[in-house]
């Protein structure tokens, strides 16, 4: 099952948003597409209404059945220019509405045997590395396809062999051993506990995620840097997945494009930061994180203006290693 076709299944019958919560920043996110890309011509009143889930790249594209309404010139304006960065009040609501859709997903775990399937491209020198992985979800399994090559002789090794690897269940002691160690289950329930509140969620994943602090980083820095790591899980709890957005709507700097591509050419959304200067952990330049412009899944990522590029393809939840979605 893909989880972006499961996704977008849900939304005949999802239930919409509040839509007194959504009714202000839909208005400024309207009023913001019509300034922003006609200016000269925002105050004309010739209007129609779409949906926004089916709108052109140019405009943001959001599930559950929202409707917004566009100016007809700015629609085709947006269109025309192609991607569009929004201001910050406008990327505040953009990451908003996507919060409120995503937060009304379903979040059903997988059972214990069940496997978390996912296929990424890696692009850099040379020719673009694709892989897949799946990995049980109590932690005992795990393969890969192309296989790793062991170390030693490898003449007969074949990298188009699905490579499979069980082991005894060992949650509790990766518990105890540290964050980096977590089974996909233990991992996904450590995110459910996380409070919805995008400022006591990030405070809670600071102190408790694994990953390095860096003298000098700013809690900014390190926001963007801990949501970068924790949107590479194939599976996070809705509610999370909610929090992220707006965790990231508080970022200094960060913005939303619409009208771009992912690293695979798919119709995307983007939210990015910019760095002139190279910050402590070292990057520089445009750091963005592309999402689905309709179930806001996680697509991809680029760094550095491009200079580091990953994808992921596809993924979802199967009952065997080597199956598919």
């Amino acid at each position: 099952m893909n989880e972006l076709s499961e996704l977008r299944g849900l939304r005949a019958d999802a239930p919409l948003p509040d839509a007194d919560r959504l009714a202000a920043p839909q208005a400024r996110l309207t009023a913001a597409f019509r300034q922003e890309t006609h200016p000269e011509r925002a105050a004309l009143p010739r209007r129609r209404m779409i949906l926004v889930g089916a709108a052109t790249a140019g405009a943001l594209a959001v599930t559950a059945g929202i409707v917004a309404t566009l100016p007809e010139d700015s629609t085709r304006a947006s269109a025309r220019k192609g991607p569009q960065v929004l201001s910050a009040g406008a990327s505040a609501d953009a990451l908003e509405l996507a919060a409120a859709t995503v937060e009304k997903h379903d979040g059903t775990e997988p059972g214990p045997k069940q496997w978390v399937y996912e296929k990424s491209t890696v692009f850099g020198q040379g020719k673009p590395r694709t892989s897949e992985e799946w990995t049980r979800w109590d932690g005992t399994g795990h393969a890969n396809l192309p296989g790793i090559a062991p170390a030693g002789d490898i003449s007969d090794f074949d990298p188009d062999k699905l490579q499979v690897w069980y082991g005894p269940n060992q949650e509790e002691k990766w518990k105890k051993e540290g964050y980096d160690d977590r089974s996909q289950r233990q991992f996904y329930r450590f995110l459910a506990t996380l409070p919805g509140d995008p400022d006591r969620m990030m405070k809670r994943i600071r102190e408790e995620h694994a990953i390095d602090s860096i003298e000098g980083e700013t809690r900014a820095q390190r926001d963007w840097r801990e949501i970068d790591v924790l949107y590479r899980s194939v599976l996070i709890p809705p509610k999370v997945q909610a929090g992220l957005f707006r965790a990231l709507a508080k970022i200094p700097g960060a913005r939303v494009t619409t009208g771009v591509k992912d690293p695979l050419g798919r119709a995307a959304i983007g939210v990015s930061v910019n760095y002139a200067e190279k910050i402590p952990s070292g990057w520089q330049g445009k750091q963005e994180i592309f999402f689905d412009p309709e179930s806001y899944a996680y697509l991809g990522q680029t760094k550095a203006d491009g200079k580091i590029v990953s994808a992921r393809d596809a993924w979802g939840v199967v009952d065997k290693p080597g199956a598919r979605p």
